[in-house]
C-alpha cells in the first residue's frame, strides 16, 4: 500500500509507458509521477506509506515474493532460445534432458512465491483497513459539535465503510499488478534488448501515445471516483433517514417519496460508476491497439532480419514470445489505473476526515469536584458567519445548589446557553466561570466530569439496561450502585418486569422502551454519575401524565443539592425553581422567582398566561 504507494504512484504515472520504457520507470519512478500525475497523488501514497510502516517486515516479504514471481516470467522466453537452438539446430542432448526440469522447477518456485505475495500483501491490506478505520473513528469521537452540525451522518458512515475499503483495495491490487508486472516488463524488455536492441528501440516510438491516453483517462477516473464516493454517502443518508424515520414514512404515506429519493441516488451512483467503466474500458483497447501496431511492425522487421541470418530461429521465437508475453502485463497495468484512481480519490476523502481539527482543549487545570457556582460574563455566541448572535451580552450568576430555569420562545438562546457550559461550542465573546475559574483553562475531560445531562432526546445504546446506566467512565460501578441509581430514578419498577432485568437489551436507541422509561434510564445514568452540575433540557416534554409524574419525581431526587440549569417549555414544571430567567433574542429579558415574575406582569407572565389559556385549564 503505502510502500506500494510510493511505487504505485510512480507506476501509476508510468504504467501507460510500461510496455516499453519501464527501465526508465524503475530508475525514475517519482520523476515520472511528477510528470504525469499531480503531486497530490504522490503525497497521498507517501502518507499511506507511513501507516504501513509498522508492518514493514510482512510487507517486505510480500514485495520480495513479487520480485521472485516477476523474475520467473522472463525466464520462460529466455529458455526458448537455448532450447530451440540446442535441440533443433545443434542436437545438444544435455539441453534436451535438463530443459524440462528447469521448466517444472521454474513454475514450482513461481507458485510458491505467488502464494506468499498474495497472503502477505492482503494481510497488510486488511491491517491497513482496520488501522485507518480506527483512526477515523477516534477522530469522530473528538470532533467538535460544529462539525456534526455541518455533516450528514450518512456521508460520515460511508467514509468509514466504503471509502476506506477503496483505499486499501486499490493499494493491494495496484501493488500486485503494477509492481509485479512492471518488473516482468523490465525483465522481458531486458531480454529483448539483449537479443535485438534495434527492434526493441523501435517499439519505444509508441510510448508518448500511450502516456497521453492514460493521462487523459486518469483525470477522468479520479473525478468520477470522487463523485461516486459523494453519491454513495448521499444514498447512505437516504437509507439511514428512512430506517430511523420509518414510522413517519408509514404514517404520512411517504413510501413513494422515499422510494423516489432512493432510486434517484442509486441512479446517480450507477451513472458515476458507468463513467468509470467507460473510461477504464476505453483505456485498455486503445493501449493494446497502439501496442499491436508496434508488435506488427517489429514482427515484420524481425522476419526480414531472419532472412539475412541476423537472427537465429531460437532468437526469433524467443523475441516474439517475449513480445507476446508483454501483452498480458501491459493489459493488467493499464487496467489497474481504475482502482488506482478510485483509491486516490478515496484517500482524499479518508484523510479529509482525519485532518479535521479536534475539539479545542487548551485547558491545563483539573479542578477536581467543583462546588457548582457558574458565572456568565458578557457572554456572546454566534453559530454562523453572518454576525447574528444567538446570545448577546449574557451576565448571569448561578449559586452552588441553585436551580435556575431558562424559559423563552423557540430560538431565544436557552439550549445554546446550556451547551456552552460543557464547551460543546466555544463562546465568540465573554467567558464562563466555574467556581471562579474560566472554563477555557480547565481540562475538557475534567470539566465534563462535573456535568450531567438529561435531555428530551435521550440517547441509549444497543446494549443492556445496566450498560446504559453505567455508561462510559462509570462502567466500573458495582451492581449495587447501578441498582441504587435506578431505584432513585423510579426505574427499577419497570426494569424488574423485563425478561432479564438489568441485563435486558434495550434495542437501537432504546426502541423497546417507552418515552418515560427511556427518560428514567437517562436520569439513573445522571444519578450514578453524581455530578455537581446538572443540565435538564426539556426532560419532561412529550410525556404522558403518568410518565411525567414518575420522571418528575425522579428529577426531584436528581436535582437535590446540585447546581441545575433547567430548560423548559412547560412552565408548570419549573414553578418551584429558585430563579427563572426569561431569554428573548439572545438577551436576558427578566429574572426572578415564579410568583415575583407573575406579579411583575412582564414577558414571563405573558408566556405563562398564553400557556395557561392554550392548555384549557380554569
Amino acid at each position: 500500500m503505502p510502500a506500494a504507494g510510493g511505487c504505485m504512484t510512480g507506476k501509476k504515472a508510468a504504467h501507460p509507458a510500461v510496455f516499453f520504457p519501464v527501465l526508465f520507470l524503475c530508475y525514475q519512478k517519482f520523476a515520472i509521477v511528477r510528470a504525469v500525475q499531480s503531486m497530490s497523488g504522490t503525497e497521498l501514497y507517501f502518507r499511506l506509506l507511513r501507516h504501513v510502516r509498522p508492518y514493514w517486515r510482512t510487507f517486505g516479504i510480500g514485495v520480495l515474493a513479487i520480485v521472485i514471481v516477476a523474475a520467473t516470467e522472463p525466464a520462460l522466453p529466455a529458455l526458448l532460445k537455448p532450447l530451440l537452438d540446442g535441440v533443433f539446430v545443434n542436437k545438444d542432448e544435455s539441453v534436451i534432458r535438463w530443459t524440462p526440469v528447469f521448466i517444472v522447477g521454474l513454475f514450482v518456485l513461481r507458485g510458491l512465491a505467488e502464494y506468499v505475495a498474495q497472503f502477505a500483501l492482503n494481510w497488510v491490506g486488511n491491517r491497513l483497513v482496520m488501522d485507518l478505520r480506527g483512526i477515523m473513528f477516534r477522530k469522530l469521537l473528538t470532533l467538535p459539535a460544529r462539525y456534526y452540525d455541518d455533516q450528514a451522518s450518512g456521508n460520515l458512515i460511508s467514509r468509514l465503510t466504503f471509502d476506506v475499503m477503496q483505499v486499501t483495495t486499490a493499494a493491494t491490487s495496484v501493488l500486485t499488478a503494477v509492481f509485479k508486472d512492471a518488473l516482468v516488463i523490465v525483465g522481458l524488455l531486458g531480454w529483448m534488448f539483449w537479443l535485438n536492441w534495434k527492434l526493441t528501440l523501435l517499439s519505444l516510438v509508441m510510448t508518448p501515445v500511450i502516456v497521453l491516453v492514460v493521462r487523459v483517462i486518469s483525470v477522468r477516473l479520479r473525478n468520477s471516483s470522487r463523485q461516486v464516493q459523494q453519491q454513495m454517502g448521499d444514498m447512505t443518508q437516504v437509507i439511514q433517514e428512512t430506517i430511523e424515520g420509518h414510522r413517519v414514512v408509514k404514517l404520512f404515506g411517504g413510501q413513494d417519496y422515499e422510494q423516489q429519493r432512493f432510486d434517484a441516488q442509486a441512479n446517480n451512483v450507477r451513472r458515476q460508476l458507468m463513467k468509470q467503466v467507460a473510461a477504464s474500458a476505453a483505456s485498455v483497447p486503445i493501449v493494446q491497439f497502439v501496442a499491436a501496431l508496434a508488435l506488427a511492425t517489429i514482427v515484420y522487421l524481425a522476419t526480414q532480419q531472419s532472412n539475412t541470418d541476423q537472427i537465429t530461429v531460437g532468437g526469433f521465437v524467443s523475441f516474439i514470445t517475449a513480445m507476446l508475453m508483454l501483452t498480458a502485463p501491459l493489459k493488467r497495468v493499464t487496467s489497474v489505473n481504475e482502482p488506482l484512481q478510485r483509491g486516490l480519490a478515496a484517500a482524499e476523502s479518508v484523510f479529509a476526515l482525519v485532518d479535521q481539527h479536534s475539539e479545542t482543549d487548551a485547558g491545563s487545570i483539573d479542578p477536581g469536584r467543583v462546588r457548582g457556582e457558574i458565572r456568565f460574563e458578557q457572554l456572546r455566541f454566534a453559530y454562523g458567519a453572518d454576525g447574528r448572535h444567538a446570545l448577546d451580552g449574557i451576565d448571569l450568576t448561578i449559586a452552588p445548589g441553585e436551580t435556575l430555569a431558562l424559559v423563552g420562545a423557540s430560538g431565544s438562546g436557552k439550549t445554546t446557553l446550556a451547551n456552552l457550559v460543557p464547551r460543546f461550542y466555544q463562546p465568540t465573546g465573554g467567558r464562563i466561570l466555574l467556581d471562579g475559574q474560566d472554563i477555557a483553562v480547565l481540562k475538557l475531560a475534567a470539566l465534563r466530569a462535573n456535568i450531567a445531562l438529561v435531555s428530551q432526546d435521550v440517547v441509549l445504546f444497543n446494549d443492556t439496561v445496566a450498560a446504559n446506566i453505567a455508561y462510559g467512565a462509570m462502567n466500573r460501578m458495582s451492581r449495587d450502585e447501578i441498582v441504587a441509581a435506578a431505584t432513585a430514578a423510579h426505574a427499577m419498577e419497570f426494569i424488574n418486569e423485563m425478561p432479564n432485568g438489568l441485563d435486558t437489551m434495550v434495542g437501537e436507541n432504546g426502541v423497546k422502551l417507552s418515552g418515560g422509561q427511556r427518560q428514567r434510564l437517562a436520569i439513573a445514568r445522571a444519578l450514578l454519575k453524581n455530578a455537581p452540575v446538572l443540565i435538564l433540557d426539556e426532560a419532561t416534554s412529550a410525556l404522558d401524565t403518568e410518565s411525567e409524574r414518575h420522571v418528575q419525581a425522579a428529577l426531584e431526587v436528581l436535582m437535590r443539592g446540585r447546581t441545575t440549569i433547567v430548560i423548559a417549555h412547560r412552565l408548570s414544571t419549573i414553578e418551584n425553581a429558585h430563579r427563572i430567567v426569561v431569554l428573548d433574542g439572545g438577551r436576558i429579558a427578566e429574572s426572578g422567582a415564579h410568583a415575583e415574575l407573575l406579579a411583575r406582569g412582564g414577558k414571563y407572565a405573558q408566556l405563562y398566561r398564553n400557556q395557561f389559556l392554550s392548555s384549557g385549564e380554569g
